[in-house]
């Protein structure tokens, strides 16, 4: 079998590169701190997409440094009693999907409220307030920033909490089954949020980004989805004088890191042709978590469809 990346026998020990910072633990007890102590003014408003399946909505939400951020929310139609709810999040600058996208979960009695990125392609707002420089686009924003709090994927990953949060809430939902999913950054998002919120059930992802940063860049894969790492180094450190300090601050935002936190029931899917998001670095998140898992890997296959496998998800969140 042709080679991108390790051996599969190496890719299932593979521990990751990217160092993780001392305090990461308290990094993130803090910032789970700070969404407790927020009043996400949440705003529900009907959709003009209409059908008799589901009821469907705007749902909008007050998030960390004060941004408005945006999901679609779909609940079925005339339901009696408490429903199980799916979190959808979306690839690397794109959105929530379009609306009927989500019927076929509600069909089977689901809640779904799918998440807009800040910044991206949908309408939840980015501020402005992470200190950046012109053309250091979206991954590495706040990394110039000595606070790493400041750190656009905090707030990211921070929304998600948020919206696990308020969607358990909700009157209509039963919060013992919230799941996630998501696929290459929603990947990511779905095993963040996991790790972040204890209480959700079960995780379904294809080929997770935002791991194991510094093997990405190893591996000469700093292109396509992290080519802003290769554009960070050539505009503000071309000799690499302070790549650990980089390094280090990008480990607080590795979902690497965070996947021991996860509870939930995990399924997720890697083709080992993947050289946008490399094998190593999902293993390197995969290997971690500690909870009740499995990998479906299509040795053939790179960032792309991978065939089967979102029928699988999809009986893996709505089985009972």
């Amino acid at each position: 079998m042709p080679l991108i990346d390790l051996p599969l026998e190496s890719l299932a020990t593979y521990p990751g590169r990217n160092p993780r910072p001392a305090d990461f633990d308290t990094f993130w007890e803090a910032g789970l701190a700070e969404v407790a102590a927020l009043d996400p003014q949440v705003e529900l408003t009907p959709s003009s997409f209409t059908t008799p399946l589901a009821e469907c909505y705007h749902l909008w939400f007050t998030g960390t440094a004060g941004a408005r951020v945006h999901a679609k929310y779909l609940r079925p139609r005339g339901r009696t009693t408490a429903s199980p709810a799916i979190l959808q999040f979306h690839g690397f600058g794109h959105h929530s999907g379009e609306w009927n996208e989500k019927l076929a979960l509600v069909a089977e009695g689901q809640c779904v409220a799918a998440l807009d990125c800040r910044g991206q392609g949908g309408l939840s707002q980015d501020l402005g307030t992470l200190r950046t420089s012109p053309g250091n686009g979206h991954l590495v924003r706040g990394l110039l920033d000595p606070d790493s709090r400041n750190l656009l994927y905090r707030h990211h990953y921070l929304d998600t909490v948020l919206l696990a949060r308020i969607v358990s809430g909700f009157s209509e939902v039963d919060p013992d089954r919230v799941s996630v999913m998501g696929n290459s950054q929603g990947g990511g998002l779905a095993l963040a949020c996991a790790a972040l919120v204890p209480s959700i059930r079960r995780a379904a992802l294809k080929f997770p980004f935002l791991c194991d940063w510094q093997r990405v860049w190893e591996m000469d894969l700093a292109k396509d989805a992290y080519a802003e790492l290769r554009d960070f180094f050539r505009r503000h450190d071309p000799e690499h004088q302070n790549a650990m300090l980089w390094w280090h601050r990008l480990g607080y935002i590795d979902v690497a890191h965070l996947a021991p936190r996860i509870e939930a029931t995990v399924l997720m899917a890697v083709g080992l042709m993947d050289t946008i998001c490399p094998p190593s670095t999902q293993f390197a998140a995969y290997n971690r978590i500690r909870s009740a898992k499995r990998v479906a890997i299509f040795p053939d296959y790179g960032h792309e469809v991978l065939p089967g496998f979102m029928d699988e998800a999809h009986r893996f969140l709505t089985r009972a």
